[in-house]
């Protein structure tokens, strides 16, 4: 594929050229002017860049709304469909979503829904025939007629995990519970014509599924474990022919097919740094060679007014008739982790040196959960009271009520005072417990407090030779080996304390404390579901489905939510027809907290 134009440090690359493909681009600006502007999520984890996208559009009066969302994850698509109950949460791979859109296409063509494919359809009874391979000690009558009183859903794949991937249909039998719904290969429907027709004609009109020119954004950050620094067996040279790297072309073959106005894809660092960012070219190539124009950025999710470092990549696509979106220019001061990376480095997204800007002042692990009320390691429940009064301006904020949160658009319900959501840790075990009770309860505290080990002069760890072994009660060590070993003997992360005047580098995925700071400062125990979401930046009111560990992944996994919220409002500059030429401007004074919201052109006057 084509790399633009071979200079990937550029901020913007973009083609001039005319529009290929047979979508109508006049026709969907006008569409913009309409009630809604429709977004699809790839790889949408439980709605974290849907929910900054949505609130910070509508802050700029753009009514973004997310339509279909796509997971792998089932936990994350049931967190993400109660929190967005307008959103078609669809739990299943991309690529056979992909497959499924192209299916969808036929059937709307063959009932004349859309142009193309041949409308011809037969005609005959809803029955089916039951298949016959059935259990051994079950008698059956073969001649019984299953009657289909509703199809409920469609999708690409092997349902039925019997090897034969394809169209399926959702049944439900007249005469029986949803218990007994199944999934049949569309083929094995043939008389079932009228009800397809219906199941149709409706998922046309209610928009089920996108067709080429319904979707006017599409987000995502599609899974490159390929370049992890956790993957040894890293392809430096192919990365396109690792398995591990090929959601990144599915992701852009899912854009070129449905042709949005705009795309955003967000990603690790890394897919810019590794193989001299091989894998950050394709995607702008991809992009480019769509006739795209697109720009690369990478934000730092503290800059935004969150206790955590966390910098990624974003890059922005859109149609050659479309204002390319900008980046939003930090509004908080952060404590610095890392190094950019040389490849790309021109698109960090900053205020120019010599600039004379106030920015807020950097947040602190104090700032986001030093309200919340204590709970033990055990804490079992998923609601809560709050207990204290929110103690800072960010706690004020996080924990409004939905409908008082700027950028919120829907019903009135949800209006009334919620509860505190899933402020539960993991569970630690009896051994682990027992090693987190006898952690200080101060700055810096880790296993290297703990009786019988000694620092050396050089900062590594060794066993202090004057003190007996100590053991709890198991019979195991207090200090395990592997904290001893860890990172050569000269790390101070496991069981590590976080303090209330500290960052944290990066929300995880895992709540263990064997080779991470997560412990809380004054309470024995891990940080909770609850605390790891304020510090992604999740409002209070977003409840997590799943068992505790799922929780945690699903928050570690997401887009830090003020940094989408920044993103949505650049994207309705763009629509509103507000963005500038540059690849950064300033957002309004105090934002996200403007009540009402700002009219975009107050941004401009800030660049």
């Amino acid at each position: 594929e084509s790399e633009g134009d071979g200079n990937g440090s550029d901020s913007t690359i973009s083609s001039e050229s005319g529009v290929n493909g047979a979508v109508n681009e006049e026709s969907q600006s006008q569409n913009n002017k309409s009630s809604e502007m429709r977004m699809l999520d790839l790889y949408s984890g439980c709605g974290a860049m849907s929910t900054g996208l949505c609130l910070g559009a509508n802050m700029a009066d753009v009514n973004l709304v997310t339509r279909w969302a796509v997971d792998l994850n089932k936990y994350a698509c049931e967190s993400l469909k109660l929190n967005h109950p307008e959103t078609e949460a669809r739990n299943e791979s991309a690529e056979d979503f992909l497959q499924l859109l192209k299916e969808w296409e036929k059937l709307c063509q063959s009932y004349g829904l859309v142009g193309g494919g041949d409308s011809q359809q037969k005609e005959e009874p809803a029955t089916i025939e039951e298949d016959e391979e059935e259990e051994d000690d079950v008698e059956v009558d073969n001649e019984e007629i299953f009657e289909v009183e509703q199809i409920l859903s469609v999708c690409y794949g092997d349902p039925k995990e019997m090897k034969k991937p394809g169209l399926y249909l959702k049944i439900r039998w007249k005469g029986y519970g949803s218990e007994e719904d199944t999934w049949e290969p569309i083929e094995g429907l043939s008389d079932c014509h009228d009800k397809i027709k219906e199941f149709v004609v409706n998922g046309f009109k209610s928009k089920l599924l996108p067709l080429p020119g319904d979707v006017d954004v599409i987000t995502g950050g599609p899974p490159c474990q390929g370049i992890s620094g956790f993957n040894r067996f890293r392809n430096k040279d192919k990365p396109l022919e690792d398995e591990k790297n090929k959601q990144l072309v599915v992701y852009m073959d899912i854009v070129e097919y449905l042709k949005p106005r705009f795309c955003l894809m967000e990603n690790v660092v890394d897919i810019i740094r590794f193989a001299k960012g091989f894998l950050g070219r394709y995607a702008l190539g991809r992009l480019v060679s769509m006739n795209y124009i697109a720009r690369v950025g990478l934000m730092v999710a503290g800059s935004y007014g969150l206790p955590q470092f966390r910098r990624r990549m974003f890059m922005w696509g859109a149609r050659p008739s479309e204002k390319l979106p900008q980046y939003p220019l930090p509004t908080h001061n952060v404590v610095t982790r890392g190094v950019s990376p040389l490849e790309f480095e021109s698109n960090t997204v900053v205020h120019d040196d010599g600039a004379k800007v106030e920015l807020e002042k950097e947040l602190y692990l104090g700032d986001a959960i030093s309200d919340l009320p204590p709970v033990p390691n055990d804490e079992a429940r998923d609601e809560m009271p709050y207990g204290e009064k929110p103690k800072t301006e960010f706690q004020k904020f996080i924990s409004l009520k939905k409908t008082d949160m700027p950028g919120f658009v829907g019903s009135g319900q949800d209006a009334s005072d919620h509860l505190l959501y899933d402020h539960r840790p993991l569970k630690l075990n009896d051994d682990d417990y027992q090693r987190v009770c006898q952690i200080p309860k101060k700055k810096g505290a880790n296993f290297r407090d703990l009786k019988g080990v000694r620092v050396k002069a050089d900062n590594h760890v060794e066993w202090d030779p004057d003190v007996d072994r100590v053991y709890i009660p198991s019979g195991k060590p207090l200090v395990p080996d592997y904290a001893m070993t860890f990172v050569g003997g000269r790390s101070e992360k496991p069981f590590g304390r976080l303090w209330w005047d500290d960052t944290v580098p990066t929300v995880v995925t895992r709540a263990e404390p064997h080779n991470q700071a997560i412990l809380h400062p004054l309470q024995d125990r891990v940080l909770t579901i609850r605390e790891n979401a304020r510090l992604q930046g999740f409002p209070d009111y977003y409840k997590l489905l799943g068992p505790i560990k799922e929780r945690y992944i699903q928050v570690g996994n997401a887009v830090a939510v003020p940094v989408a919220r920044a993103l949505g409002y650049s994207l309705a500059m763009s629509c509103n027809g507000n963005a500038g030429t540059e690849p950064v401007f300033s957002l309004p004074p105090k934002f996200p907290n403007l009540q009402p919201a700002t009219s975009p052109s107050v941004v401009q006057e800030n660049e």
